[in-house]
């Protein structure tokens, strides 16, 4: 269940960081609520987590799935522009979270 909340924090780190760019430098009001109550459930999952994960872990996973999904959401929403080698990156940043929860033994 540690790893179900972890994952669920990062999707919510992918939501803010979302929310954030719609709220458009926090001038509209309804995104800018989003992307606090986005932040608040992100750092909830979060330190649920690490009540049963070690930092080491937790925050590792926890931050790729916000870079993964935020770049992602970038490409896919917001159409930003990414050349071979930056996916190429985000493939091993995806690698990399896979290998730490294979290898945590948590």
């Amino acid at each position: 269940m540690t790893w179900i909340y972890l994952v669920i924090a990062g999707i919510f780190e992918v939501v803010w960081s979302t929310t954030m760019k719609l709220s458009q430098g926090f001038t509209k009001i309804g995104w800018v609520i989003a992307t606090i109550i986005g932040m608040i459930a992100s750092f909830a999952g979060l330190i649920i987590a690490t009540k049963h994960l070690p930092i080491g872990i937790a925050y590792p996973v926890w931050t790729g799935i916000g870079a993964v999904g935020s770049v992602l959401v970038g490409s896919f929403l917001f159409h930003d522009q990414m050349n071979m080698m930056t996916w190429i990156f985000v493939i091993l940043l995806i690698v990399s979270i896979i290998g730490i929860k294979i290898t945590a033994g948590h």
